[in-house]
């Protein structure tokens, strides 16, 4: 079955596969906003695709982590009370109290499982994969981030990885061992705020990436709207190309709902 994405901007995309629709790291704030953090300060540079009212409510949102506004802001807390369920890592769920207003908070370490299903007996299974948010050794400043597999209960719907703030490690590499995906989410853009490292991938974890899910189409996100992102999606294009992998890469249109498949 196909697989529609609707990219909102930054992080956040739609993503309705068998009837389900799940939103990824919600944020809906406008272009322009400040945000000061303990040890740095973030600005988000262009607002939101679609605002959060044009979404409606959702099945699930897949929240990487709860502690940067970059993936999760002062529009998006608003917004997860519209969710049936918010799955994110076991600190965030604990942060965010287990209940946010009618939207049940379950947290889900590397290798958990979450389900959902309708009425019609279709299911999701929704996996928590393992994410290291920058270089070895930055977790007690980062805190911790999970990503995300989607599979279907339907033979014929591929599997979809959301790789969550996450650089290119053994954990993106064990998930590619695991699963067979072909629609592959990696959160690019080369962030860099702290020092002269990047907390997500670059163009060359992106390659690491796609080489490591050699059936899957490679549709980043993470990759415009934030000041502290030192690569876009053209930097994406111009490397692909020249590597030859550029048939396997979609990038997304903001606020245009695509159907993407498998190469």
């Amino acid at each position: 079955m196909p697989i529609s994405i609707t990219l909102i901007g930054g992080p956040t995309a739609l993503i309705e596969i068998d009837g389900f629709r799940l939103l990824t790291d919600p944020t809906f704030d406008d272009a322009h906003t400040a945000y000061q953090l303990p040890h740095v300060k973030l600005e988000k540079t262009i607002g939101p695709a679609l605002k959060a009212d044009a979404i409606g409510p959702v099945d699930a949102v897949l929240l990487s982590h709860d502690q940067h506004s970059d993936n999760l802001d002062n529009s998006g807390r608003e917004y997860l009370k519209h969710a049936k369920r918010v799955l994110t890592t076991e600190a965030g769920a604990k942060r965010l109290g287990g209940h946010v207003e009618g939207s049940h908070v379950e947290g889900l370490a590397p290798w958990g499982t979450a389900h959902l299903k309708d009425r019609d007996g279709n299911s999701l299974t929704i996996t928590a994969t393992p994410a290291r948010h920058g270089p070895a050794g930055i977790e007690p400043l980062s805190g911790d981030v999970i990503g995300f597999v989607v599979s279907s209960s339907r033979t014929d719907t591929t599997s979809v990885y959301i790789s969550g703030d996450t650089t290119w490690f053994d954990g993106v590499a064990e998930v590619a061992r695991r699963f067979k995906c072909g629609v592959v989410m990696p959160f690019a853009g080369a962030a860099q705020t702290r020092g002269p490292f990047h907390l997500t991938m670059d163009t060359n974890d992106t390659i690491e990436t796609a080489r490591a899910f050699p059936d899957a189409m490679i549709v980043p996100v993470h990759t415009e709207g934030w000041a502290h992102f030192r690569q876009n999606s053209e930097d994406l294009r111009k490397t692909f190309d020249v590597l030859g992998f550029g048939t396997r890469l979609r990038l997304l249109e903001p606020g245009v709902p695509t159907v993407v498949q498998a190469p």
